[in-house]
């Protein structure tokens, strides 16, 4: 199927590795121009189609600096991933979590998206169209606790958001949907300061150990296993596309099976 993506040009924000990786490298084999954006663009070089910058997306200024990035380079943006984010489980419980805890989940997962959507948002009315897609996460509505509290509030303002987004810009051509992964096989979750090994760490045991009580702690996974991160760009890719050009404030889960109601 073409996905109608050939020449679009698209951002997508903290590209260097995981989803933002997988996004990137999805939309130029669908033909896309992509402007990627993360701390470090190592990962990035030699990818063809692609221009990376090295930018702080968690700075006031840095969001909107890729967005006129891509404009200066391309003329204009079609496309805005908003990946970038980050977690940090907090195991000594909410009354240890301070208001620098809570923000600091705020800049990375809200602000940076809002910024950089305030700025495409501006390209894409001047040239009547364009489609958004943030990553959020089952954490914004998802069995909540106190390990990611600070992180899935963050990501339920988001998903707020959207929705009210595409309703005041979805009569003027600009979709905005949430893709809300589950855990996926990434270094927030299997890396070496990700859930695993924190809270193996935390409790004495082996990190594959940690992950499988994870896991089971949160319900399991129906299919028994991480989504990819391919596979979350997939979903993205298809949302980028004109040809699902009516589906806007939709909230897309890929979480193996992990939420069990309707």
């Amino acid at each position: 199927m073409d996905l109608e993506l050939t020449d679009k040009v698209a951002v997508v924000t903290g590209a260097s590795k995981g989803i933002g990786l997988a996004v990137t490298r999805a939309l130029v084999a669908e033909g896309a121009r992509v402007v990627a954006g993360a701390r470090s663009v190592e990962s990035l070089s030699g990818i063809p189609g692609v221009i990376a910058v090295a930018v702080d997306l968690a700075s006031r200024e840095g969001p909107a600096s890729l967005v006129q990035r891509a404009i200066d380079e391309h003329g204009r943006v079609d496309v805005l991933v908003n990946n970038v984010g980050g977690v940090k489980l907090r195991m000594e419980g909410f009354l240890a979590i301070r208001d620098d805890d809570f923000e600091w989940s705020m800049q990375m997962n809200f602000f940076s998206a809002l910024r950089a959507t305030r700025a495409a948002l501006t390209a894409m009315l001047k040239q009547g169209g364009g489609a958004i897609v943030n990553i959020a996460s089952v954490n914004a509505f998802f069995q909540p606790d106190g390990g990611t509290v600070d992180y899935g509030a963050a990501k339920a303002a988001l998903v707020n958001v959207t929705k009210a987004l595409s309703q005041e810009f979805g009569s003027r051509g600009i979709r905005i949907n949430d893709v809300s992964p589950g855990p996926v096989a990434t270094d927030l979750w299997l890396g070496k300061d990700g859930v695993a090994q924190t809270v193996a760490r935390a409790t004495g045991v082996d990190a594959d150990t940690a992950r499988k009580s994870v896991v089971a702690s949160i319900g399991g996974f129906a299919t028994g296993r991480f989504t990819t991160p391919e596979e979350v760009a997939t979903l993205v890719v298809m949302l980028a596309s004109k040809r699902t050009a009516n589906v806007t404030g939709a909230n897309y889960v890929i979480d193996g099976g992990l939420i069990k109601t309707t």
